[in-house]
């Protein structure tokens, strides 16, 4: 209970970590986590688990999501780009990138899904986020439409910003440890598959996968390698259709989540889970695993990870587990970052 809420939606984890707490599960990838993830850096392997940022191409994963823009900076009226200087045999190249922090592979910060919750049981319910930090208190939108997006009169400075929960929390914390892949590729091929509850614990029985306290969970499907092969022309039926998507409506699934004390989810699909979501009774979030994971427990959600090498590296050498290293970028008040995640087995 802190000044912020006096009642935590049910199922969450508000609280826990301190009143304050900004990480999350995080907090449970700790030193001895740390210290797990190193012993299985064994081979001095690594793995880059991150697609190309202009990839998947186009918008149609989603239409508010743009490819990155990548262009020259200025010096002194001219392009700074093959330039010199007078008098000195250099050549200068300074450039700038334009880019949706979540087109591609990406961490979602904890502050990307909030809920509407009544968290001082008035009745009336709240725009709030993880640990009832507070829309418009904490995570701050402009009045005004013009200033959001890109446009030829964007203005100079930012204007959104999240003072509690932004990407630069986990960054500062640093995202290292030991992760284990459950390879449902492996199991269900690249057709479109609802999984649930029970098949994700079958895949894992069948292959010998345990996960523990702490530990990054990390689902193959396939996904991001249908996108590389695509070549940034997706095709749009294809987008929606393909591979392995976790059944975020399953209650039993969400429990799991909770009881494995997991510090994060990643994936190499678009929002790890079905979207949109199987229908639920009554009024309900479209993205339940969002809303289970980083409204009420804190758990960070990697997407659109490329994870085919890595996973068929650990199926061949009948291994599930890898030291991780996925630290966001250190971009104050931002609801999610590119990254470059890489694998050492």
């Amino acid at each position: 209970m802190t000044d912020r809420w006096t009642h935590r939606p049910p199922g969450s984890n508000w609280g826990d970590f301190g009143p304050d707490d900004q990480l999350g599960r995080l907090n449970l990838m700790d030193r001895a986590k740390v210290k797990q993830g190193l012993a299985e850096a064994v081979e001095g392997i690594t793995f880059c688990l991150s697609l190309p940022l202009d990839y998947p191409g186009g918008s149609g994963l989603n239409p508010r999501r743009k490819p990155p823009v990548v262009r020259p900076t200025l010096r002194e009226g001219a392009v700074n780009f093959n330039a010199t200087l007078p008098g000195a045999s250099d050549v200068l190249c300074d450039d700038l990138a334009i880019i949706h922090l979540q087109y591609s592979t990406q961490w979602d910060a904890l502050c990307h899904v909030g809920g509407q919750f009544d968290t001082t049981g008035s009745g009336t319910a709240d725009k709030v986020f993880y640990n009832g930090y507070r829309a418009g208190e904490h995570i701050i939108a402009p009045d005004e439409m013009s200033d959001a997006g890109v446009g030829s009169d964007m203005k100079p400075h930012s204007t959104s910003q999240a003072t509690a929960l932004g990407i630069e929390n986990a960054a500062a914390h640093g995202i290292q440890g030991r992760g284990v892949m459950v390879d449902l590729r492996a199991h269900f091929g690249d057709d479109r598959t609802l999984v649930d509850y029970d098949m994700l614990m079958q895949v894992m029985e069948a292959d010998g996968v345990q996960i523990e306290q702490g530990d990054m969970l990390v689902l193959h499907t396939g996904f991001a390698q249908v996108i590389l092969d695509m070549h940034k022309t997706p095709d749009e039926d294809r987008l929606h259709n393909a591979c392995a998507v976790l059944d975020g409506r399953d209650a039993r699934l969400l429990q799991w989540i909770t009881d494995s004390g997991i510090a994060a989810i990643a994936a190499d699909n678009y929002a790890v889970e079905a979207h949109p979501a199987t229908p639920g009774e009554g009024c309900c979030s479209t993205l339940p695993l969002h809303e289970h994971c980083l409204f009420k427990n804190g758990i960070m959600l990697g997407e659109l990870w490329h994870l085919t090498p890595l996973a068929d590296w650990l199926r061949a050498n009948g291994r599930s587990r890898f030291l991780i290293t996925a630290p966001p970028l250190r971009l104050p008040s931002a609801v999610g970052s590119p990254v470059t995640p890489v694998a050492t087995v």
